[in-house]
């Protein structure tokens, strides 16, 4: 067998899966490519469950077919981009009662384009095994580095080619195997991929319908008179485009009376869109006007501390720094992880020029809670800009609690913290915020903090200062001037009369019933102020019954996570209303719920084929519990290093590329090490579980502050101690799967219990994200250690010692593929 035909493949596959992902989070929503992705992946597992059924008949066959493979990859690849490219799938109308139901034979369509791709290329990896399974361990040797190749591969060409050329890129490799496939079929093999190569990369090249649907963001600026592109940027972080149209305006909230003050309202911008979602405005050349800022929701701290230090998160493109140096700020920090946001803030971006970055003023790539680790700073103002939250998705850890208490404790004396929160969508974020506040202050030692909290807002956001020191008349008497003469309405200050300041409301904002979906008072309200001072307090608030208001925390990093799953009828009912990012939540329990079913049918192969599905050596009892076990086990603890990493690092993709690498890498080596234990098995699965459990406690209980105190080292640094951390975990995690595997004989086991593996790891990613959404990433650690134990347990039992015994190591912990359905959005 040449190996380099299975490299390419698996090569080609995950970069294959990876470009969808990316893909469906440029062109339409990455929830519902995730949506598709996982369910199509459940191809492994199919290939598996037909391979375990039909194996004499195909392993006999196995030169023809494999020769015909890459021709059919190729061909399968092709049409499946293609006819994913022109489904006119629209999520918002799946949210719509009325609309539905076209959608659903829409995501449909997905699956039978994609299916037959994931299918016919299990197809191959599992030949190859069942084929070659005395050479096992040196097939999973390169179909697992050729995954990893595939995955730097595709993140490489994502800093030249954009999301929708991706895949044309990667039907080179796929026909390229034929050259390495096959004996005597190879010359019609290799002649039959080329042609397949070049008719379908001539379609997808010159016929590509990938385009921007019409719901996103940026489809309306860049369908207006005159607009166009004026600088582009591509990389797996997102694909970048700098917008120049008549619509563009600096993204603040202004009183509605900046006129009667004398201030005209926000200039023309840029717009800078990433993955078509806009993330911020950009300066036009010439001098930054920023009179708008003294008439902007954002503008009180600065009023009531003279000349302040400030450390500011995020520069909203430069304009929010120009803002507060205009108010009078002497010393100016800028936390920008956002890297593109950073480099223009340093160097501009296309015709938009640099912030000005002299007089006091210094910008800095690391996030908000890095510049905590420096105590020797103490700021009169941490300032988190409007726009932060949704610039970056690592960026909604500075809103936790922990974040929150770090600031508290940096500030100097009558220091204050100021924290937007947008209620165009939801006004409970606002009450979720606020229960984060009061858990943060009480983390920082602070009592009572109803006394340490100012809230007040305009129509569309909300903004709360929190002061260690608490509130002095002057102060307050200062606050309601700024908010009256704003026309902005005060939502919490201590001592205030709710009931007395509905007299003066100046932007109406009536409770809302989501039971119901009816506006429950009426004259004019303020539903945030209803229950600001009882959230504060910590006593029960109607919104609690109604949605999720636990504090954001580092181990729950979820700003948007209001919805609670236990009134899931309540939650279909009102679909409609729900906004985009809280989608993402009941798309992962779709998921989960499609591949349990799935996974289940997997599970009950052998009893409907129990004579062609027979392990030799061991019971099937404990076959159908082990292998699901490593497959769980193995995805939980995987998802909980790249979330950490992504924090760690202020990159998710930085994060998930070190992680996936990392983990692929050593835990191939530990698959190697398993023929050292062919003699006493039970010996190596002890060792194995035995590390990952201590691994599993040790992080649980120290990783946390580990990083937290190195958050202020350097890039390269932290990354040698993330591969430090993982490199224990992952050799031990490459061990289960090869040992069990061994018990298995060469029959049509073999390739059921890697089915079986697959379709469990299709399981384990929407399992895990409901279990840290509802009770925390500790927990997803805790109960991979759990789940290991339990494989421990039922470690498969010989029934003799006669049977067959590996001759080298065979494959690690759970498909490769299976784990990659949180790609980058």
């Amino acid at each position: 067998m040449n190996y380099i035909a299975l490299f390419l493949i698996s090569m080609a596959t995950v970069g294959y899966e990876t470009a969808l992902t990316r893909y469906f989070a440029v062109a339409k929503w990455s929830e519902y490519g995730y949506w598709v992705i996982s369910i199509v992946m459940v191809g492994f597992a199919l290939s598996g469950v037909v391979l375990a059924l039909w194996r004499d008949a195909l392993a006999s066959r196995a030169s023809g077919l494999m020769a015909a493979l890459p021709t059919l990859l190729v061909i399968s690849a092709a049409a499946g981009y293609y006819f994913t490219t022109t489904n006119p799938f629209n999520p918002l109308q799946l949210q719509n009662p009325a609309t539905w139901q076209p959608q659903i034979w829409n995501i449909a369509g997905y699956y039978l384009a994609l299916l037959p791709f994931f299918f016919l290329a299990g197809l191959f990896i599992s030949l190859s095994f069942v084929r070659y399974a005395d050479r096992i361990g040196l097939v999973y040797a390169f179909d697992l580095t050729g995954a990893g190749a595939g995955a730097a591969l595709i993140l490489a060409a994502m800093y030249f080619v954009h999301a929708f050329f991706l895949v044309p890129l990667l039907l080179v490799p796929l026909a390229l195997s034929a050259v390495f496939s096959g004996d005597v079929h190879r010359p019609k093999a290799v002649l039959a991929a080329a042609a397949a190569l070049l008719a379908s990369g001539s379609v997808l090249l010159w016929n590509n319908q990938a385009t921007f649907n019409d719901f996103k963001a940026i489809y309306a600026p860049l369908h207006t008179p005159g607009a166009k592109t004026v600088a582009t940027i591509t990389s797996p972080r997102g694909d970048y485009d700098l917008l120049d149209d008549f619509t563009e305006r600096v993204d603040t909230d202004i009183s509605n009376n900046a006129g009667m003050l004398g201030v005209e309202g926000p200039p023309r911008a840029f717009g800078l869109y990433r993955d078509g979602n806009r993330i911020a405005a950009l300066p036009m050349p010439g001098k930054l006007d920023t009179t708008y800022g003294d008439a902007a929701l954002d503008a009180l701290p600065y009023l009531l501390i003279k000349h302040p230090k400030v450390l500011l998160a995020g520069g909203s493109g430069g304009f929010r720094i120009a803002e507060i140096h205009r108010l009078g700020a002497a010393e100016i920090r800028v936390q920008e992880p956002e890297p593109v946001l950073f480099d223009a803030l340093k160097h501009g971006l296309g015709p938009s020029p640099p912030a000005d970055v002299s007089n006091g003023v210094a910008v800095d790539p690391a996030g908000p809670v890095a510049s905590l680790a420096d105590a020797r700073r103490h700021w009169d103002i941490v300032d988190l800009s409007a726009d932060f939250v949704d610039a970056a998705e690592v960026n909604a850890t500075a809103f936790s609690k922990e974040a929150i208490a770090g600031y508290l404790r940096s500030l100097a004396p009558g220091g204050m913290v100021s924290i937007p929160v947008s209620i165009r969508d939801f006004p409970v974020y606002a009450l979720r915020v606020l229960t984060t506040v009061r858990a943060a202050l009480l983390s920082a030692g602070i009592e009572n903090p109803v006394a340490h909290v100012v809230a007040y807002r305009s129509a569309w956001s909300v903004r709360i200062l929190v002061a260690p020191d608490g509130w002095p008349a002057d102060r307050l008497a200062v606050i309601r001037k700024f908010a009256d003469d704003r026309s902005f309405d005060m939502v919490w200050y201590p001592g205030m009369d709710v009931a007395a300041s509905k007299a003066n409301i100046y932007n109406d904002l009536p409770a809302v019933s989501f039971d119901r979906g009816e506006v429950e008072t009426g004259g004019p309200d303020d539903a945030i102020a209803d229950e600001a001072e009882a959230v504060l307090g910590g006593r029960p608030s109607p919104s609690a019954e109604q949605f999720n208001l636990s504090p954001i925390t580092l181990d729950q990093p979820f700003y948007y996570n209001v919805l609670r799953l236990d009134r899931i009828g309540t939650i279909l009912k009102r679909l409609e209303i729900l906004p985009q990012a809280e989608v993402g939540a009941l798309v992962n329990l779709a998921v989960l719920g499609q591949a349990i079913v799935i996974a289940v049918l997997v599970l009950l192969v052998p009893l409907a084929a129990p004579g062609r599905v027979r392990a030799p050596q061991t019971g099937l009892l404990r076959a159908v519990i082990y292998f699901p076990m490593l497959a769980l086990g193995f995805l939980f603890i995987e998802i909980y290093l790249i979330e950490k990493a992504s924090f760690w690092l202020s990159d998710r993709t930085s994060g998930f590329a070190l992680v996936l690498t990392g983990m692929l890498i050593f835990s191939g080596l530990g698959s190697v090490l398993t023929p050292r234990f062919h003699d006493a098995p039970r010996r190596g699965i002890a060792l194995a579980v035995g590390v990952v459990v201590a691994w599993c406690v040790l992080a649980a209980l120290f990783e946390q502050r580990m990083i937290l105190a190195t958050l202020d080292w350097t890039y390269s640094a932290r990354v040698g101690l993330l591969l430090l951390i993982t490199a224990p975990v992952s050799l031990a995690l490459g061990m289960p799967f090869p040992l069990g595997l061994s018990r298995t004989g060469t029959g049509g086991f073999l390739p059921w219990a890697w089915g079986l593996n697959g379709a469990f790891s299709v399981v384990a990613t929407p399992l895990a994200n409901v279990i840290a959404r509802q009770a925390g990433f500790n927990w997803v650690l805790l109960l991979a250690a759990i789940i290991y134990a339990v494989a421990a347990v039922t470690f498969p039992r010989l029934r003799t010692r006669t049977a067959w015994q590996p001759t080298s190591a065979p494959p690690s912990p759970t498909h490769p593929r299976a784990s990659h359905s949180r790609a980058v959005d």
